[in-house]
């Protein structure tokens, strides 16, 4: 690593979208970056919202897993002060440590001149994740249908269009690990098959742009969403009746609490002011797909 100034972007996403529990993932135009600098220390500086609590020396989540990629691949990283700034909530179903995971890969991989691959990234992000929703979708952009394992992961990219996307977030946290707790340990052999019908359709539909059938398979899903209705205030009701307020349909984004509404193109504004008149306890945030995954720029400094 020269004398200069790297710049690395990872945008925030969304994953399951009801039925395709920890295989679907969508990247979003919501970001976090790093401006990475050579240092004679390691050194964190977290600037703005959506960064408190976080630890400014080496035992916070990006160093921790840039020095995990650096010894799996044999070399040593130089010292970096490393300013993180973020537009992803903590705690919110938006994929915030899956865009801190992909961030570290890249510092790693700038700051060692690894040459990592895109499909070195998404292995080894799913590897850390347990799963390639939300770190496909900030390796990739856009739509991402994966399968992972241990021994190997594969990931599919789709481009989206024609839909507006709502983000309704509440203002309180859910942890994954207390959302993956509610679920069950197996399925039934024929509720499984049911589950997984739903869940091919709507791969499917999605790969199709056919947004009235993605939605009515997104309030069908039976994996996740419906162990988790006790823990998102509001998550039944809005399920149930989403369609009444001119949106196709909603899914929790991710382990929640954040849902996502899908609505048709241009009708978001419209949408949204339907839904603020019977759910005021949440935020509304209207995004878009964000199509390019992590980016990476270098300044090079006088």
């Amino acid at each position: 690593m020269i004398d200069q100034k790297i710049i690395i972007t990872v945008p925030a996403s969304t994953a399951n979208l009801g039925p395709g529990f920890d295989s679907i993932g969508l990247a979003l135009n919501r970001y976090l970056q790093l401006e990475v600098t050579k240092a004679k220390a390691w050194l964190f500086s977290f600037v703005g919202p959506n960064l408190e609590g976080i630890p400014q020396g080496t035992d916070n989540l990006i160093y921790e897993i840039a020095q995990q990629i650096a010894k799996k691949y044999d070399v040593l990283l130089h010292p970096c002060h490393v300013t993180v700034t973020s537009e992803i909530p903590l705690g919110k179903g938006m994929g915030s440590s899956a865009a801190a995971i992909v961030a570290a890969i890249e510092l790693a991989n700038q700051v060692a001149s690894l040459q990592l691959t895109l499909d070195d990234k998404i292995r080894e992000s799913s590897l850390i994740e347990g799963h390639p929703d939300n770190a496909a979708a900030s390796v990739c952009g856009g739509l991402v249908i994966g399968s992972h394992s241990e021994i190997e992961t594969f990931v599919m990219q789709a481009k989206v269009k024609s839909v507006d996307i709502i983000m309704m977030v509440p203002s309180q946290q859910l942890l994954t690990k207390k959302a993956r707790g509610v679920l069950p340990t197996s399925v039934d052999f024929s509720e499984a098959v049911l589950a997984s019908s739903i869940s091919n359709v709507l791969v499917g539909a999605l790969l199709t742009n056919n947004w009235p059938l993605a939605g009515e398979m997104m309030v069908r899903d039976l994996f996740h969403q419906p162990h988790r209705l006790g823990l998102v205030p509001g998550l039944q009701e809005i399920i149930a009746t989403i369609k009444n307020y001119g949106a196709y349909g909603a899914a929790l984004s991710g382990a929640g609490p954040t849902l996502i509404v899908f609505a048709p193109p241009g009708k978001g504004e419209e949408v949204v002011a339907s839904l603020k008149t019977s759910f005021t306890g949440f935020e509304y945030d209207q995004v878009e797909v964000d199509q390019s995954g992590v980016k990476v720029e270098v300044e090079c400094r006088v």
